[in-house]
């Protein structure tokens, strides 16, 4: 069990306190999902020129939203930015104390998180001799992403995704992101739980692990929904105003 949080922004300019509420907000949920793992937190920023900044560490969050990498990482955040992800580990495989074992995980362009756990990984990175930088069993969903170029048509693209993703065996709700198509946002929940809301003010996408996580962090209540299971979702910021919380294309993963 690992905790996921994230909110995509449509690139644009905001006010001070607008900036600051977006900070408190993806922090406090960060920290609210310490509940679901608190070996490891990750925190990865990413700009509409496909540019990340990335800091992981081997700490519970609460510790890790103190720690002047993460203040510096979140100060970063500004009118280019799409997308903060945010990850809380709880450890079944990899060891926290190597980077690499953490999330958001890389696999060269593609970068994500995952919640769950891919039982047959090991057979997978064998048969498709793919490379493996880590021990985790999260690697291969990234692996495969990058296989697949994000510039082909999207119907095309949604069925190469998932073409390879039903050969994974297991739990894997994941969001993952490409350079080679900054702005895009991949969604997927498959045996664990996520949730999301569509906040108009800020034009921003948000998620949690949890809806109780979302609405804490948001101090009121909001109507989260369930994201569907076992529906390839694609999010792109810049079509956030106009799309809010439905995805520009999906697909049936089975």
């Amino acid at each position: 069990m690992c905790g996921i949080t994230a909110v995509l922004l449509n690139p644009q300019r905001r006010s001070k306190s607008e900036w600051t509420a977006i900070r408190d907000m993806f922090t406090r949920n960060l920290v609210a999902n310490e509940e679901r793992g608190k070996e490891a937190t990750g925190c990865g920023v990413w700009s509409q020129d496909g540019r990340l900044r990335l800091k992981k560490l081997p700490m519970a969050a609460s510790r890790f939203v103190t720690s002047p990498s993460y203040l510096s990482l979140l100060a970063k955040v500004d009118s280019t930015t799409t997308l903060i992800l945010g990850h809380t580990r709880l450890a079944t495989r990899g060891d926290p104390a190597f980077a690499f074992n953490n999330h958001p995980l890389k696999a060269g362009p593609v970068f994500g998180v995952h919640n769950g756990h891919i039982d047959n990984a090991d057979d997978l990175f064998a048969q498709h001799s793919l490379p493996r930088w880590g021990s985790v069993d999260s690697e291969i969903i990234f692996r495969f992403l990058e296989t697949i170029s994000p510039t082909i048509p999207v119907d095309v693209y949604l069925r190469e995704v998932r073409s390879l993703f039903q050969l994974l065996e297991g739990q894997f709700t994941i969001l993952a992101c490409d350079q080679r198509r900054p702005g895009r946002l991949l969604v997927l929940k498959h045996g664990n739980p996520l949730y999301s809301f569509y906040h108009p003010d800020w034009n921003a996408l948000l998620f949690s692990s949890r809806y109780v996580f979302l609405r804490n962090a948001l101090g009121n209540d909001l109507p989260a929904q369930a994201i569907p299971s076992d529906q390839l979702l694609l999010f792109e910021a810049g079509s956030l105003p106009r799309t809010g919380i439905q995805p520009v294309a999906d697909l049936p993963l089975y």
